[in-house]
Formats: structure tokens, C-alpha cells, sequence
């Protein structure tokens, strides 16, 4: 059994059409926009899913099934020069270059043996990150591209390359080594330009470094400069919130990504320390998506925000946002295939963080999958959906088509929640129909008719917030709601004369293309909840063993 929410799913038949009154998908939008910040799900299943592989999964017999047709190499670093009070991340402070030395050794190693099953697929993306990686000394750093290039077989002419740095550990000669090795995306974490806010958050930040950091990164001309920023801090308002932003974008990134402030239990500031301060985060939030409209950024998710002309020169080859084919060398680095995640085990603490870099410091051999998850089918659809679903690109009906050979419908009739609440748009592009509005844009026009069929299935329950969904009676309808955020964050509806995809049922006569073209996305106020409609969205069996985690 599966559960998304409290989404109660009954047997359906093939002539009864699911659907949802309006005071239903009303009552589920407040569940989830209540509460916006409940889960970071930057990746599905999330990491506190995973358990120790019993017995171990050979790499060699896994990465030969591979379908992915090009991968994605990433190097983790964990080391950094202090803990931020809001890190729940795979890192250690621990500045000694004996220590990162050995490190890199630990990460060689690793790359010969991977590369003799890696090797037969071309790699599209390469990342470095962490942890700080410029924290390494320049020649450890230089290493690094050795080691893609040389053992892993990396093609920097075709590959897009991201390396993660911090203001106080940039210098001009680990910025000429970037240089030199054509990174394509420098990202800096700023997180606030208020030296008050970063100290509150365990960040000892002098904003004055940061300001020369930047003045140095420019003189680079990186094709992509990204800045981190934080909001919600401690004590943060929204106009210092805007001001950090301000000073953001007077020095011109061509991406920024803005992230709302989560704490944890295990984090040094815990979630109780926040609730002595007003939460603003979705007031900055929003505040933000104006100002970044305003200087011509466009928004490609709830966190990140880029100009249009970003890019590179590059020919790069092209890789799935499906992220599978992850290779992941290095210790906290996750690895994707198409139906095992792995890595190394998970810790936050210094004792743990410290244990776990040891044992992956003092390993001879590094060809089994010890711990991760193995994903079945159903699991591979809702991850499918989550990759696509949040962001703006949105997912097209017949990608989910070809991949799964269903309908997304049949599967997950309860994502006609985010259609009938507003937060979701069914955009459409279909033979002999005229789209109406682009992905370009903030909203486009959701077309209005029957979206699914019902099909004989299983049983299967779901969550959605306490609603109990009867497909015995009733029949679904997407809203042609049409609706553009205006500057103050408001909905207006602004077309009003959405085009039905589907005739009148008695004849059932579905436009050419209206699976096979159709896109879901989100709207500019769906993307918004991203997190929560994320967090809904996770499986029962998935959420059992995130909850049954427990942290070393």
C-alpha cells in the first residue's frame, strides 16, 4: 500500500471517471499551504531512506544495465572551514591538508576501480562539491580534474562543470586552476551580506570578504556565476532579506539560487530557536520573486532563479534531469542508477562524519554497493514525476508514457489535486489546437476537459490531508483557470476563454495529441509549495523508513 497524504483511492472502473469537488481540492491546497516548509526534497527518496545492502551490490553487474545513455560525475569533498548552524550535510570542519591529502588519495583510488565499469558512457556533467572544495590546496585541487580527466575519462570540451567554493577560500590561483580546466559554473554560498544574521547562524562572515571575493570571481568571467542566499535566518527581516538580495544582484549573477532556512534536531540551531522569531520565509519568498522578475531573472524552480541568456559555449552533450547515471566518487557522494541509489552512510555529527571518512580513507576496495535503497517500479514513477514535477520545465503526459507504458493519470489520479486547487496547470500543445502562452512564461493557460480515463486496478490507498476521494460517482474535470500572479502575489484570472481539450462525454472524443502533448506543471503559486507538495507526494513505504532512521 501506498499513501500520499491521507488520499483514499477505491477501485474504479473503466466507465466511472474520478474527480474532486471544489471544496475538497480547496481543503487539501490549505493542508499544504499551511505549512510550505515541511521537507527539502532535493532528491527522492531522500537519503534517511536508505539501509545497509545485505549482501552488498556488485558496481561491475549494476552500471552494465545502465540505460542512461550519457552520466553525470560528481566529487564530493566534505571537508569545510566551520559548520553552519543550519548544515544537515555530509561535511567536517577539518582545515588540515595532510588530512585532505590523504583524502584525495582515498578518491583516486576509488576512481580506478569505478572507471572500468563507468567507462562506456560519456559524461555530460561533472560537479564538485561538499563541503568547500576550494579548501583544498591548489595542487589537491588541480588533482581533482586529473583524476576526472585521465582516470575517469572526462571530456571537458562536452561536459558542463560546476565546482561549489566559499568568499574566504578563493584565491586567484585555485580561480586560474578552474580556469584552466574550463568550469563552466562557479557557485559561491553567500547566504546573507548582514554579518549579524550570519553570525546567528554560526557563520562567521566578514561581508567585506565577501564583497572582494566577488570582485575576484569577476575578473574571471565565468560563463555562470551563482550566488546562495539564505532567508528565514534569525532575526532576519524581510527588508534585510531584500537588502542581501540587492546586493546579490548589483554584481550581476547570471543564477541565484534562494533557499528557505530549515533546521533540524541535530542541527546546531535546533527549530525550537526559531520560534522566538516570526516566520517570514514565505513573505520573502514571495517578495524575492518580484525582485528577481524585475532584474529579468527567470524562475526555474522554487530555489532557483537565472537569466535567460546563461550558458555556456559548450557543446554539452545532453544528460536527462532524471539525474540517473550519477556517478558519485567520494565519501558522502551519492550514486544514481536507474533503479538502486547508493552511497556511503549518512551522519552529521563529528563523531560520525569522522568515523565514516576514516573507514572510506583506510578502504582497499570501493566495487560493491554497501548502502542505498533498490527502487521499485512504483518508486521509480513517483521519483520520475518529483524530478520533473517542480520545476518549471513540468512534466510531459507522454514522457511518463513512453518510460512507464501507462498513463500518469491511471497511476496518480491524485495529482488532479494541484489542477483543481490552482497550484497545477495542465498546459497543452496539441495538432490542430493553438497553445496558449509558452514555458517562458510565469502562467500559461490550463485547457480545460476530462483529463483520465479510470482503469481496472488494484486497490490502493494514498494520503491527501484527511480527504476521502469516492470514484464510485463522480467524474474529473480540469478547471480552465488560466491565472497569472500579478506583482503582489495575488491571483487574477486573466483568459477566460480556455479552449476545451475533450468534447462532451457522450461521444468521448479526445483531441488529437491530448496525452501525448500535454505538460504538467506547476503555477508561479504552486512553485511555491514546492516543498510541501514534495513532502505530500512521498510514498507510504518511503516515508515508514525516513521516520524509522536513525541517525549515528
Amino acid at each position: 500500500m501506498t499513501s500520499t497524504g491521507n488520499f483514499l483511492q477505491q477501485h474504479s472502473t473503466n466507465d466511472v471517471r474520478p474527480s474532486l469537488s471544489s471544496g475538497e481540492a480547496e481543503q487539501w491546497k490549505k493542508q499544504i499551504t499551511s505549512n510550505p516548509y515541511r521537507n527539502y526534497l532535493y532528491s527522492y527518496p531522500h537519503k534517511t531512506a536508505y539501509r545497509e545492502f545485505q549482501p552488498p551490490i556488485s558496481l561491475e553487474q549494476l552500471w552494465r544495465n545502465e540505460p542512461a545513455e550519457t552520466f553525470f560525475l560528481y566529487m564530493h569533498i566534505p571537508f569545510c572551514g566551520a559548520r553552519c548552524g543550519f548544515c544537515n550535510l555530509f561535511t567536517l570542519p577539518d582545515k588540515r591538508a595532510d588530512v585532505h591529502a590523504r583524502y584525495v588519495d582515498a578518491l583516486e583510488r576509488q576512481a580506478r576501480q569505478w572507471s572500468a565499469f563507468t567507462g562506456h558512457k560519456p559524461y555530460a556533467r561533472f560537479a564538485i562539491g561538499g563541503g568547500t572544495p576550494t579548501l583544498l590546496a591548489a595542487p589537491q585541487l588541480s588533482r581533482l580534474f586529473r583524476i576526472a580527466r585521465e582516470i575517469m575519462g572526462l571530456d571537458t570540451a562536452r561536459a558542463s562543470i560546476s565546482v561549489e567554493t566559499s568568499p574566504e577560500t578563493i584565491t586567484e590561483e585555485k580561480l586560474s586552476i578552474l580556469k584552466d580546466n574550463t568550469v563552466d559554473r562557479v557557485s559561491m554560498g553567500i547566504q546573507s551580506f548582514v554579518a549579524a544574521e550570519s553570525a546567528a547562524i554560526y557563520r562567521p562572515q566578514n561581508p567585506e570578504v565577501v564583497y572582494q571575493a566577488l570582485e575576484l570571481l569577476g575578473k574571471y568571467q565565468f560563463p555562470i556565476l551563482n550566488l546562495d542566499l539564505i532567508y528565514g535566518l534569525p532575526g532576519q527581516t524581510v527588508d534585510s532579506w531584500l537588502y542581501s538580495l540587492g546586493q546579490a544582484l548589483l554584481h550581476e549573477p547570471e543564477e541565484i539560487f534562494i533557499y528557505p532556512l530549515y533546521t533540524r534536531e541535530h542541527t546546531i540551531v535546533k527549530p525550537g530557536d526559531l520560534l522566538r522569531h516570526e516566520d517570514l520565509r514565505h513573505e520573502c519568498y514571495t517578495a524575492a520573486c518580484r525582485v528577481l522578475a524585475e532584474h529579468g531573472y527567470r524562475q526555474y524552480s522554487m530555489r532557483r532563479f537565472a537569466k535567460e541568456e546563461a550558458g555556456t559555449d559548450k557543446a554539452i552533450l545532453d544528460y536527462s534531469c532524471q539525474e540517473e547515471g550519477m556517478v558519485g566518487l567520494g565519501c558522502g557522494a551519492r550514486s544514481y542508477t536507474r533503479e538502486v541509489h547508493y552511497a556511503s552512510r549518512y551522519g552529521v555529527s563529528r563523531k560520525a562524519t569522522e568515523s565514516i571518512i576514516a573507514d572510506y580513507v583506510s578502504a582497499e576496495r570501493y566495487d560493491t554497493a554497501d548502502y542505498g535503497i533498490v527502487l521499485s517500479l512504483a518508486e521509480q514513477k513517483r521519483r520520475f514525476i518529483l524530478k520533473a514535477a517542480l520545476h518549471s520545465e513540468g512534466l510531459r503526459l507522454a514522457d511518463y508514457s513512453e518510460r512507464f507504458s501507462t498513463s500518469l493519470w491511471d497511476d496518480f489520479p491524485e495529482l488532479g489535486l494541484l489542477l483543481e486547487s490552482g497550484l497545477g496547470e495542465l498546459q497543452y500543445e496539441a495538432e490542430g489546437l493553438e497553445q496558449r502562452g509558452n514555458p517562458g512564461e510565469d502562467m500559461a493557460e490550463a485547457l480545460s476537459g476530462d483529463w483520465f480515463d479510470a482503469r481496472n486496478e488494484e486497490h490502493r490507498e494514498a494520503q491527501s490531508g484527511g480527504l476521502h476521494f469516492d470514484q464510485e460517482n463522480v467524474r474529473v474535470t480540469a478547471q480552465a483557470k488560466g491565472r497569472r500572479e500579478d506583482k503582489d502575489g495575488d491571483q487574477r484570472v486573466n483568459q477566460s476563454d480556455a479552449r476545451d481539450v475533450v468534447q462532451d462525454d457522450e461521444n468521448n472524443l479526445k483531441a488529437p495529441g491530448w496525452e501525448r502533448d500535454g505538460i504538467l506543471r506547476l503555477t508561479p503559486e504552486g512553485l511555491g509549495y514546492s516543498d510541501s507538495i514534495g513532502d505530500w507526494f512521498i510514498s507510504g513505504d518511503i516515508r515508514e523508513r525516513m521516520e524509522g532512521f536513525i541517525l549515528p
